[in-house]
């Protein structure tokens, strides 16, 4: 039996150890957190920071393969196992990229892969010598996610909010939609791609709200942004599953805004609309066995499921019998004992045919479901 290691026992580690319980695999989870969302899925569950070097190498000496579910971990460590023999997964050269932002960008250019323009800056004096670069968005280089890290700047004033530390300034696209593609890379270098989804962003918290699969794209868009996010994931030559997202522009033009080495909460719908999902197909990557169907069932809508403002503490799941009894619906608890404004404690996927129809039922479940604390602050 493999024993499959993952760093980090959150959310996308929990679903990742549901979709295992199907393998002939021995799960142990690494993370400082007793009560995360993974502890009580896994065989083994070992406490320890993944960040720290000796932890992970630790770690990783007890398992066959491991992979990751966040890119803050140990990289020296993953180098080490890597050239004692254990499989990595994606491999810590790319990871290496895709966590800087800064690396990742320059990945982009020295590639030929379109992206928006963009200026690296080590500090706040430097940032402030680009006024002529506005409107940008700066983003850290490093510790980055979910909105954190992202800064947009539209005239000069705006920049002195900005961050006093490494990181890239890009150019703001003229949006049309927001994009991403999961796409596979097997143990043999076999290519899979998942169908496009549009996402919609919530623009206080800068996260997801909600994302539609499929996206509705001309022709020629469509297999532009499939064509972009293959050449990203195939050129880091890696085993592993990689989240693309794109913007386009009302011309027609693709161009990457990031991509994630790992599951994403872009795939989050394609465990119940799609007959291979991205876990498993990430299983499949791990275990070297062949990759799954990526078509989809039926269209879907997911959205993110998130604390409510002005609540902290114990959460609360209101009006979740009232969503359940909603055909085609289906609520994802990440199982996280305590809510604040805007974490992500779950995500609901809607299924149907009609496109209208998942509208429909997302704004029903939007008003529905609240994640509340027991006492309101």
């Amino acid at each position: 039996m493999t024993r499959l290691g993952i760093l980090g026992g959150g959310q996308l580690g929990r679903m990742l150890l549901q979709q295992a319980a199907n393998y002939p695999v021995d799960t142990w989870v690494l993370e400082d957190d007793g009560d995360c969302p993974a502890a009580g899925l896994c065989r083994h569950f070992v406490k320890g920071d993944i960040r720290d070097y000796d932890s992970v190498l630790s770690f990783g000496r007890q398992v066959d393969v491991l992979t990751i579910e966040i890119e803050n971990v140990n990289l020296e460590a993953l180098e080490e196992l890597e050239r004692e023999g254990k499989t990595v997964i994606p491999r810590p050269k790319a990871l290496r990229i895709i966590r800087d932002k800064i690396l990742q960008k320059q990945y982009y250019r020295d590639h030929s892969i379109p992206t928006s323009d963009f200026r690296v800056v080590k500090n706040r004096e430097e940032l402030m010598a680009q006024a002529d670069f506005l409107p940008a968005v700066q983003k850290l280089g490093m510790g980055g996610y979910d909105g954190r890290g992202v800064i947009v700047m539209r005239e000069a004033k705006d920049m002195e909010q900005g961050f006093d530390s490494p990181s890239v300034l890009e150019r703001l696209v003229p949006i049309d939609k927001e994009l991403a593609l999961v796409v596979a890379i097997g143990a043999a270098r076999e290519e899979s791609i998942f169908p496009p989804v549009e996402m919609v962003f919530d623009p206080v918290l800068n996260l997801l709200d909600y994302q539609v699969c499929p996206a509705v794209l001309p022709e020629k868009v469509f297999w532009k942004a499939e064509a972009v996010a293959l050449t990203v994931a195939r050129n880091f030559d890696s085993p592993g599953l990689f989240a693309v997202e794109l913007f386009t522009d009302k011309a027609g033009n693709v161009y990457v805004n990031e991509t994630a080495p790992r599951v994403h909460n872009s795939g989050h719908h394609t465990i119940e609309a799609h007959y291979c999902s991205q876990y498993d197909m990430l299983l499949r990557i791990l275990l070297g066995m062949p990759p799954g169907n990526t078509d989809m069932i039926l269209p879907s809508l997911m959205l993110n499921l998130l604390g409510e403002p002005g609540h902290s503490g114990e959460a609360v799941y209101d009006g979740l019998a009232d969503v359940l009894r909603i055909d085609n619906v289906f609520v994802h608890i990440y199982g996280k004992r305590e809510t604040r404004p805007g974490r992500k404690m779950g995500h609901v996927t809607v299924m149907s045919r009609e496109r209208q129809e998942l509208l429909h039922q997302a704004s029903v479940v939007k008003r529905t479901l609240k994640v509340r604390s027991k006492q309101k602050n």
